[in-house]
């Protein structure tokens, strides 16, 4: 990691990082049903959308995960799914409970946020229910109507579209 404008960056995510006692890296196809167990605790709750394992193995590539050092259990999420030459979404951002307020949904976004600066993206955006979080990171509300190719793509199949009740959200890098 280097620090950059106050930034921490990845700069290679072939290499693992530490990060206290646990480690950053990109997902194998051998953490898809540890992905699929966090994800499904979050969305039970309804703090975010159910993914089906299927889409898990198809966007393997998108995931970093934040594992205990041990490698004993992932506990923290995050993908970054590129939509378009110029835009990315962050979007399955979940940390264990018992790790939440300790700063791994922050690097994990931190290490999004650098993963796609180092892809030429310009614009990354989210579909949250926790503005509040990603409001920390220079993210600005927007209109759904603004990122037709999520909402052609993806929302479209979506059991809540076109009700959708989550937050679009967006960042200039």
């Amino acid at each position: 990691m280097a620090l950059m404008n106050g930034v921490w960056k990845l700069c290679d995510f072939n290499r693992l990082y530490n990060f206290r006692d646990i480690m950053i890296r990109k997902a194998t196809v051998r953490d898809v049903k540890a992905i699929r167990r966090l994800l499904k605790k979050h969305a039970d709750r309804g703090e975010l959308l159910p993914r089906a394992l299927s889409d898990l193995y198809d966007d393997v590539r998108d995931f970093s995960v934040f594992e205990e050092k041990s490698g004993a259990s992932i506990i923290g999420i995050c993908a970054l799914h590129v939509c378009w030459e110029d835009l990315a979404e962050i979007r399955s951002l979940a940390v264990s409970e018992q790790y939440q307020g300790e700063g791994i949904g922050s690097t994990l976004v931190t290490a999004a946020l650098a993963e796609a600066e180092d892809l030429g993206i310009r614009r990354v955006f989210t579909l949250t229910y926790r503005p509040d979080f990603f409001n920390k990171y220079g993210f600005k509300t927007v209109d759904k109507a603004t990122l037709p190719q999520k909402v052609w793509a993806e929302c479209i199949k979506c059991v809540k579209f076109p009700d959708c009740d989550e937050i679009a959200m967006l960042k200039l890098l």
